[in-house]
């Protein structure tokens, strides 16, 4: 049973937030009305008329309904959440850069393919280049720099090494990817804690341009009254796939083992943050239901389908589910198969010399039970005569 913290509404929270970050459609409205009336404490001030008075009610409404419409197409109430299934949306992947530049709202929809932006540009033209020279597979981000981070515009963050480079130029682009990337070079500055990436990428697709600084913001917040400020750091990132899925947020933490893992998870809402604080960041635990894949997991998507269940909890099995057949396959070492858990722990095992063997059940398995049944009856039935047959006999011999 999932437990939720008590917390603010999803609605309430997008309000506040676009009440603060009015995108360019509300801030018209939010222009036309005084500051004088957002103080609770004087809200009808004597200077003002009846009239203004009344105006200013119908420009609250329109503010209102502009940020309501906002919040259901974009935000946390649209209908498209938990729409889609969410584990295998991630391609796998071995190392992750995160290429610190500028701020997100001032991000064009291609940052990486901006002739404006050129440090962006040449850096995913050399990584496309030498891909094929690299051991590791590597997804390329760009990420917002700022001092409450302690991060500035050409820093270079790489995970799983957890590793800064500091200060990349235009012009030495080749030589990190050739002396750190393709050959390994070690990269002296260490980073320490848990680093929560989020993409709040506007300018790319309006869903995670709402939803990403509201969860962001809601972090900070846990971060600060949970006093996690020196482990825990939380950027903006550009897209990183999967807007349908906003919020999206990529977690890279020790998991259970003290390795450094990066998970991803999508449809995160401010009432998730909690929990991803406690148990993904603070005890190493993948959260499944909001699950999407991670850096170096190699999911397979596997079909869960959960028995529907009455309100008292009593499991309710359709006809349909009996009459399937369930058969359990050896899976061949050719394919490279494995069995993957939610936190990329590997549940295979080493083969016992077992022969596996189909094992049907259902509709099929009771009929064959009930022929079974059926032919021991008649053996035992004609066995039966037969004894009284020689028993009979011998009796009238005796005789």
């Amino acid at each position: 049973m999932l437990i939720r913290y008590p917390t603010r509404s999803i609605t309430s929270v997008t309000q506040i937030y676009l009440t603060l970050h009015s995108p360019k459609t509300i801030s018209k409205n939010l222009q036309k009305i005084s500051p004088t009336r957002f103080f609770i404490s004087n809200p009808t001030p004597k200077s003002f008329s009846s009239s203004s008075s009344f105006t200013m009610a119908g420009e609250s409404e329109s503010f209102s309904t502009a940020v309501d419409e906002t919040a259901t197409k974009y935000g946390f109430e649209r209908s498209e959440m938990y729409e889609s299934k969410l584990a295998g949306t991630v391609d796998p992947y071995d190392r992750h850069v995160f290429l610190c530049y500028k701020s997100h709202e001032s991000w064009p929809s291609r940052v990486e393919d901006s002739d404006a932006d050129p440090l962006p540009k040449l850096l995913a033209s050399a990584l496309k280049a030498r891909k094929n020279d690299m051991n590791l597979k590597t997804r390329l981000t760009i990420c917002e720099a700022g001092d409450d981070v302690k991060l500035s515009d050409g820093d270079v963050l790489i995970f799983p090494e957890m590793v800064v480079y500091r200060g990349l130029t235009e012009s030495d682009v080749d030589s990190f990817v050739e002396d750190v990337l393709v050959n390994g070079k070690e990269v002296q500055e260490k980073m320490t804690g848990s680093y929560v990436f989020v993409c709040a990428h506007n300018n790319r697709d309006r869903r995670c341009g709402v939803c990403g600084p509201i969860l962001i913001e809601k972090f900070k917040e846990e971060i600060g009254s949970k006093d996690l400020k020196n482990q825990v750091s939380v950027v903006a990132c550009s897209h990183v796939g999967g807007h349908k899925y906003a919020g999206n947020v990529i977690v890279f933490s020790a998991d259970s083992d003290g390795k450094i893992a990066g998970n991803w998870y999508g449809y995160v809402t401010p009432g998730d943050v909690h929990e991803l604080l406690d148990k993904q960041i603070g005890q190493g635990k993948v959260i499944d239901r909001i699950w999407r894949g991670g850096m170096g997991a190699k999911v397979e998507e596997v079909e869960k389908v959960e028995e529907p269940k009455l309100a008292n909890g009593t499991i309710v099995i359709s006809e349909e589910k009996l009459a399937e057949e369930i058969v359990v396959e050896e899976k061949s070492a050719s394919n490279g198969g494995c069995c993957q858990g939610a936190n990329a722990f590997s549940c295979c095992r080493e083969e016992e010399n077992v022969e596996k063997k189909p094992v049907k059940k259902g509709l099929s398995c009771y009929t064959g039970k009930w022929e079974q049944r059926h032919t021991l009856t008649t053996v035992a039935i004609l066995g039966a005569l037969a004894t009284v047959a020689v028993a009979y006999g011998v009796y009238r011999k005796a005789r």
